[in-house]
């Protein structure tokens, strides 16, 4: 056998699998990404209720600058 058969057999063995299975990892890799940026979404849910009485304090000290806010103003 010539170099150029064993090659050209060793490509044709390698061309035989199954691709679909080859690519799981990315799907794997993927799908932990996306769960770590939901739990990091999910953790920032009602931050605003959580500091209420920062931003009732601040709104009550604030008051007049809150109404004159606006356009033209």
């Amino acid at each position: 056998m010539t170099l150029a058969t064993i090659l050209t057999l060793a490509a044709e063995e390698a061309e035989h699998g199954n691709v679909a299975l080859e690519t799981v990892g990315y799907g794997i890799v993927a799908l932990v990404v996306f769960g770590a940026l939901a739990l990091v979404t999910v953790s920032y849910r009602n931050v605003a209720n959580r500091h209420s009485h920062k931003a009732e304090a601040y709104a009550k000290a604030h008051a007049n600058d809150i109404q004159r806010a606006g356009h033209g103003h």
